[in-house]
């Protein structure tokens, strides 16, 4: 029985990794109906499925269209999950806050790392886009439990933005409970550590280790 639950499992997996977000729904089921443990399916199927992906997506063996509908799989699949799911597994790791800065458009770096973020086992509040400082404390002020915001800037042009809002969240009086993680293209560690953030990541799959980081 051991050796065919884990199988459903894996089949799970394989799904996540070609991103077939059309059949992920029945695999889910199946596994459900044979028994399998629905964090386990959450865990192994698909949380380390998407880390199989970020890898790869690292090493340059596939590139952000495969991601995204690998993210779409585990979306798909997450949905079928949830109603099995105390209402913590899903984002059992905490809240990430994550937002592009004020005068900035791009938002695919931003919903790609989301989507990371949110299949390594975060829940995840996005703000948007073009995001002033003020909606940003206010999202952190309205969720006390929050453990981590996330800022992108993808222009030289915002990149003040980008330090003018890790100022004030460095300056809030929250500034304690949280971990500020910043990126996007013309962002480097060194900018990050000058700005007063605690981590930098130069593209999705980092970004979610290292949210996990972060947290520890």
């Amino acid at each position: 029985m051991e050796e065919k639950g884990m199988s459903k499992i894996d089949e799970v997996a394989a799904l996540v990794e070609k991103g077939k977000a059309k059949q992920i729904g029945a695999a889910v089921q199946a596994a459900l109906d044979e028994g399998c443990d629905p964090v386990e399916i959450l865990n192994k199927g698909m949380i380390d499925a998407m880390g199989v992906v970020g890898e790869k997506f690292k090493n340059n063996e596939i590139f952000v269209p495969e991601m995204l509908v690998a993210a779409k799989a585990m979306k798909v699949g997450v949905e079928v999950l949830k109603p099995h799911l105390s209402s913590g597994s899903t984002g059992a790791l905490g809240k990430v806050i994550i937002a592009t800065v004020a005068g900035d458009l791009h938002d695919i770096g931003k919903n790609l790392v989301a989507m990371m973020i949110e299949s390594a086992g975060f829940e995840v509040i996005d703000l948007g886009v073009d995001v002033p400082i003020d909606k940003i404390i206010a999202a952190v002020n309205e969720n006390p439990d929050v453990k981590i915001v996330a800022l992108s800037a993808l222009l030289t042009t915002t990149m003040p933005s980008l330090r003018d809002t890790v100022a004030a969240l460095n300056a809030a009086p929250f500034r304690s409970n949280i971990k500020i993680m910043v990126g996007g293209a013309p962002i480097t560690q060194a900018f990050a550590d000058e700005i007063g953030a605690d981590g930098y990541s130069e593209d999705a799959a980092s970004a979610a280790t290292l949210a996990k980081s972060l947290v520890k």
